[in-house]
């Protein structure tokens, strides 16, 4: 039996040697001679180290789970719910005179009136400052004429409109209390990457404090659903319902990264993916509300599109904005930006399609210089520009108030409009000193058209005096006709020269 066991071990170590030696001969004929060991021990430790490799080499070390848990508790506390409120109005429309009105009538069309029920819309926003700022979408918040806001533990405040910027989708409200509230630190959305953990936080469906988790599944993504505004979304399958719009995108570490803004769905409801306006976007537009009322814009002056297959194959360049057109006079023109040029970069940033331009540029002034670089003929160049304002120039723009015209308005009595025979119009209730004033303008005459636009309320004219102010001209074209019947027509200069 001793001699049995004592043959079977030699038996086992000769195949064990002969593996091994086997296994050394193989990894000896792969590598270089240059580098082979020299002895027959050196072989064996090296045919037996390859082994241990072979072994060990797909054995994946487990990582821990991600734990979201505090950045939700702190998110929860900084997201607020909105409710806002437009008042019931009436509102006058014109009706098409019918066979009555012409046998039995004047013939003439008919003024209606009609009363509109109150409309409520609900929605998120994020408190960004301990002294109540909150950051929403400008469209929860758009015509209402009452914004409550409610905050996690259930205390409500009546909230004040600071600013609006719709070409963004962003709106700036303010809440004031007694005590400090609970904020959400603003993160750097250019560092995010795809693939990374986020949380959505919101209101959706009317429910409070709502927490969805999911990754970032692309960024700067276009969708035109914003009619020429601003678009560079993160996209993340982290559950995005309505009522979660103007809530937080959160990363891992807790960090506002994105306002949440769009549900991109056939159904209305959650399927896959929604979409958040990056804090790079945000955070200058919040500045820029705060300090001036209105976002100061900074325009580069061109036309241009991503780059196609088309494109791509006459360019010899996958990637970057081919300039179509450039305005004249424009910072691009200045610099000696061309048609046919490939703007690849700004300041030094790759810029892959015309998103992340869009992107580039609203982070910037007007009056702010930038290094472009870009593709001519295939070859690479790098030009300097100052940045300009849609009027073409460097200065800080203002977000005009009604009050500078210096006067007063109402709507026109339906007594008014028969006298006159007028459809719609805006009387000059009283003037003092102002812009309106200095144009010729006196008290009782009716604006009819502002810019071609014709006028009903003050909103209209709201409405055209503020894309007036951002408009190269600076004036109002005001035709009318005063209550004796004489017509007339003025320019109001809004500039401060």
């Amino acid at each position: 039996m001793r001699n049995l066991l004592k043959s079977a071990f030699i038996a086992l170590l000769l195949v064990a040697v002969s593996v091994s030696a086997s296994v050394a001969a193989f990894y000896y004929l792969q590598k270089d001679t240059s580098d082979q060991p020299k002895s027959f021990s050196q072989l064996f430790a090296n045919g037996t180290a390859l082994i241990k490799k072979a072994s060990y080499s797909n054995v994946v070390t487990p990582q821990p789970p991600v734990d979201l848990t505090r950045a939700a508790n702190v998110s929860v506390h900084a997201v607020v719910h909105i409710k806002s409120t437009q008042h019931s109005k009436i509102k006058s429309y014109q009706t098409q005179p019918d066979v009555f009105d012409f046998f039995f009538g004047d013939g003439q069309s008919r003024r209606r009136q009609v009363k509109t029920q109150p409309r409520v819309g609900f929605g998120s926003g994020v408190i960004i400052s301990k002294d109540g700022y909150i950051v929403t979408n400008n469209h929860v918040i758009d015509k209402s004429d009452e914004i409550q806001v409610t905050l996690n533990d259930n205390r409500h405040f009546a909230a004040r409109l600071i600013g609006t910027d719709p070409n963004t989708d962003l709106a700036l409200l303010k809440i004031t209390g007694d005590q400090d509230f609970p904020t959400l630190p603003v993160g750097d959305s250019d560092l995010l990457k795809v693939g990374e953990w986020v949380l959505a936080v919101g209101n959706p469906f009317n429910l409070t404090s709502t927490v969805t988790a999911g990754i970032v599944s692309a960024k700067a993504r276009t969708l035109g659903v914003y009619n020429g505004g601003i678009e560079s979304f993160i996209q993340t399958d982290a559950a995005i319902n309505r009522g979660n719009s103007g809530g937080a995108l959160v990363n891992a570490k807790g960090e506002l990264v994105g306002i949440n803004a769009v549900l991109s769905s056939p159904t209305g409801v959650y399927t896959g993916y929604g979409f958040a306006i990056p804090t790079s976007i945000m955070a200058k537009v919040v500045a820029d509300l705060r300090q001036y009322g209105t976002v100061q814009r900074a325009l580069l002056g061109i036309m241009g599109q991503d780059i196609n297959d088309s494109l791509s194959e006459d360019l010899s360049v996958s990637e970057g904005v081919y300039v179509v057109d450039v305005t004249d006079e424009s910072a691009a023109s200045v610099a000696g930006i061309q048609k046919k040029d490939v703007i690849t970069a700004v300041d030094g940033k790759a810029i892959n399609n015309m998103a992340e331009l869009q992107e580039a540029m609203v982070k910037h002034r007007p009056g702010d210089t930038v290094t472009v670089t870009l593709l001519r003929n295939k070859k690479e160049m790098k030009l300097k520009l100052v940045l300009k304002n849609s009027q073409g120039t460097t200065k800080i723009m203002k977000d005009l108030d009604i009050d500078v015209l210096g006067a007063a308005f109402k709507e026109l009595s339906s007594d008014l409009k028969k006298q006159l025979n007028l459809g719609y119009g805006l009387q000059v209730a009283g003037i003092s000193k102002g812009k309106m004033a200095d144009a010729g303008l006196r008290k009782g005459f009716i604006i009819l058209k502002v810019n071609g636009k014709r006028m009903n309320s003050v909103e209209d004219l709201t409405k055209q005096m503020h894309k007036a102010a951002h408009s190269p001209e600076q004036v109002l074209f005001i035709s009318g006709v005063y209550p004796s019947g004489k017509r007339a027509n003025y320019a109001v200069d809004l500039s401060d020269e």
